[in-house]
């Protein structure tokens, strides 16, 4: 049994690699946040924040590795098809906002790397392996790169809130199916025949 507003349901979903990478980079991007929003809350610079500063940055780094490998795999694999009665702007809003998903986690770790850099501040992935600076220690491009990072963080927190609240329309309004290509185990199960009823029919 349909909902009587409901589009046509589709049965096909991303591959095992693309959802693994989507909720991967999902919970570090949480979790980079979170760390930004507590350790620049912290005064000074106290043994915890300049803890949780190098966790961000680890975070930082391995976001942009898996976002661009994840950005490889999108192009060198189809995605799944949208729903066949998706009205075309909200087709349109999808593919705009995957685009801009995409240019977000790779310029926001990019912006804060060139802080560091400008800060004069080295970032060594894992406290083991020193990455090199891009550019030279600059007061001025300090600012500017601390301002560009903390503008396209609290974008793409608007971005990713935007996103969850489409997926969860498609899961509860429209019910579509359309969650349940990221998330399989929200697939419909197909009812079992009752024979009985079949043969009183």
């Amino acid at each position: 049994m349909t909902h009587r507003n409901s589009l046509p349901v589709t049965d096909e979903g991303y591959s095992a690699t693309a959802i693994g990478l989507h909720w991967l980079i999902a919970a570090l991007m949480v979790c980079g946040f979170s760390l930004g929003w507590v350790m620049t809350s912290i005064h000074g610079f106290t043994p915890a924040k300049l803890r949780y500063v190098s966790w961000h940055k680890w975070i930082g780094v391995t976001v942009f590795a898996l976002a661009a490998l994840r950005i490889v795999w999108r192009a060198t694999h189809r995605a799944p098809a949208l729903p066949p009665g998706m009205p075309a702007w909200q087709r349109a809003s999808a593919h705009l906002v995957h685009v801009l998903l995409y240019v977000l986690m790779i310029a926001i770790p990019i912006t804060g790397y060139l802080f560091s850099s400008a800060s004069n501040v080295p970032v060594v992935y894992l406290g083991i392996v020193p990455l090199p600076r891009l550019i030279a220690p600059d007061p001025t491009l300090k600012v500017v790169f601390k301002t560009a990072h903390l503008v396209l963080n609290w974008s793409l927190a608007a971005l990713v809130l935007a996103h969850v609240g489409a997926a969860l329309k498609h899961q509860w309004i429209d019910r579509d199916g359309l969650l349940a290509r990221m998330i399989p185990c929200l697939k419909r199960k197909p009812k079992k025949l009752d024979f009985k009823q079949l043969q009183q029919k």
